[in-house]
């Protein structure tokens, strides 16, 4: 089986999130593969589709099937694969798309899902929290203020049959605006020293979704917005509380920083969705800076770097959250890692991700039933682009 062509779609769903780009590799025997470049939300978008269309070229011609000789010719072969952290993130954003597609023709020329090439099914159950109820839990995406209306996005998950929310309580200011864009607000600071205000809305709305249910496991969300000080004084603030675990409380490049913020509270700290490899979260495991690692798939290098990180997570006693803010391809390859993996913990559903236009990007709608995923058993990763995503998507083909 030989590579003949890559295509690359660049969809535009109108989501206020999320644009994702997704790849479909194909081969001379019939069988295509999709991925996704991790790039759906954020800025570098257009990086990701420009560094696909380098390295599409150089796939062609080889068998989809030799995964791991496929990323070792990216790292070794490309000059920029063996910049830090493999090239970074960009780059592997890249890297990963083609290889979830690799694993995709891999799964279907076999006829077997995904899972059962990466260890066979060790979680026949992949429990699932509900992600950013900052911007509320429903059909509309909003930004949610009032305490009251987090707890009431919490009510609404929870009817949905969910033990575990996440919620970032800094990223709206009191009066319903986005606090981190287009630049920060001297008033509202989450860098250096957080006012009393910012500390005190802060814990209202956490303690009005702890109030909801003394049995909820709560993540908080800090998207690295914060930094070493201002993580380590919500964090003992919210300490009472009981959080789950604490993600991104500061630069994810710093390894000192994030192992101070742990050794001064007492609720384990997770990060890794804007880290490449296994080589970036190396350092931080062997400090014991994190106790949950949260590589992205479509970021971190695919299915065959994730496999790796997660074997080396567990070396260290480290649980894994596949990090998902993306399209359908991004969860249905997340969910074919996490049945394999013995230190899984629980499953990403983001709220951006369950808007209609997002769903209907791919032919099957794999969603929580009471909190926790099936196992998807489709040869590959268990989904694919719609004939019409396809069409109204802007394509680039390599070949």
């Amino acid at each position: 089986m030989k590579v003949t062509s890559v295509d690359i779609f660049e969809c535009t769903t109108g989501n206020p999130l999320l644009d994702p780009i997704f790849v479909r590799v194909n081969t001379d025997e019939g069988i295509s593969g999709f991925g996704e470049v991790g790039f759906a939300y954020g800025k570098s978008k257009y990086g990701g589709i420009g560094q696909v269309r380098d390295l599409a070229k150089l796939m062609i011609g080889w068998d989809p099937m030799d995964n791991e000789a496929l990323w070792e010719m990216y790292k070794r072969n490309t000059f920029w694969g063996q910049g830090r952290d493999c090239g970074g993130v960009v780059f592997q954003g890249a890297v990963s798309a083609l290889d979830i597609a690799t694993w995709d023709i891999k799964g279907k020329a076999l006829g077997v899902p995904c899972y059962k090439l990466l260890g066979g099914k060790t979680n026949p159950k992949i429990r699932a929290y509900a992600s950013q109820l900052q911007f509320d839990w429903g059909k509309e995406h909003r930004n949610i203020s009032d305490p009251k209306d987090y707890a009431k996005a919490t009510e609404n998950a929870l009817a949905e049959g969910y033990s575990c929310i996440k919620v970032d309580p800094m990223c709206v200011k009191p009066n319903g605006v986005y606090a981190r864009e287009p630049r920060p607000d001297p008033t509202w600071r989450t860098r250096g020293s957080l006012s009393p205000e910012v500390l005190r809305v802060a814990y209202d709305r956490v303690k009005a979704m702890r109030d909801v249910d003394p049995n909820l496991d709560i993540i908080i969300e800090l998207h690295a917005f914060s930094d070493m000080n201002t993580s380590i004084q919500l964090g003992q603030r919210l300490e009472e509380l009981g959080i789950f675990y604490l993600e991104e409380a500061t630069d994810p490049t710093n390894v000192q920083c994030m192992r101070q913020v742990r050794d001064k509270l007492n609720m384990p700290i997770a990060t890794g969705e804007r880290m490449a490899t296994r080589w970036a979260f190396l350092p931080f495991l062997e400090a014991g800076a994190v106790q949950v690692v949260q590589p992205d798939l479509c970021v971190t290098g695919g299915l065959t770097e994730g496999k790796k990180i997660c074997d080396l997570a567990n070396i260290y006693d480290a649980g894994v959250q596949i990090h998902a803010c993306g399209g359908p391809i991004s969860t249905a390859a997340a969910l074919q890692l996490e049945a394999a993996i013995p230190n899984f913990v629980i499953h990403e559903v983001h709220e951006g991700g369950l808007k209609p236009e997002i769903r209907a990007l791919c032919k099957y709608d794999h969603q929580p039933v009471n909190g926790s995923y099936d196992v998807p058993e489709l040869p590959g990763i268990g989904n694919e682009l719609t004939e019409k995503a396809m069409k109204e998507a802007a394509v680039i083909t390599v070949q």
